[in-house]
């Protein structure tokens, strides 16, 4: 009896660290200098991405955050009911989100918030939220 213990607690061991191992660790590098962000995949480099950070006036704030929010449709209560697909929200007001001024891209033109092109925010949003916002950080540099 007390072999077939050890043998169940074995197989309860191997099932949950494979669930464990089947979740990636995501890492958000957002570069406000380069006007780029990197996404990360459980340690392999995934996308490079052209970003807008906030522009003369404003700042998009620096640190490692979590993920505190994520909404597919939402619209700024505080910059014109501006649109904001794929939201994911890190830092109070603070978002990454698409935007439909992709001209825009590759220089700073925000409020604070980091906007990139609607399909990349899909595709990010689609990551963090398969994989997690626990399992997510967001480096702001």
């Amino acid at each position: 009896m007390r072999r077939l213990f050890c043998v169940f607690a074995a197989l309860v061991f191997i099932v949950l660290s494979a669930r464990d191992r089947a979740a990636a660790d995501v890492v958000v590098h957002i570069d406000r200098s380069s006007q780029r962000m990197s996404v990360i995949v459980d340690g392999e480099p995934r996308y490079n991405w052209r970003i807008s950070t906030a522009r003369r006036g404003y700042i998009t704030p620096p640190g490692s955050y979590h993920p505190e929010m994520m909404a597919r449709r939402w619209f700024s209560k505080r910059y014109y009911n501006s649109p904001m697909p794929h939201s994911i929200f890190f830092y109070r007001g603070y978002a990454i989100h698409g935007t439909y001024e992709i001209s825009r891209l590759g220089g700073p033109a925000s409020h604070g918030c980091v906007r990139l092109d609607p399909g990349n925010a899909a595709i990010l949003f689609g990551i963090v939220e398969r994989e997690g916002m626990g399992r997510t950080t967001i480096v702001v540099h």
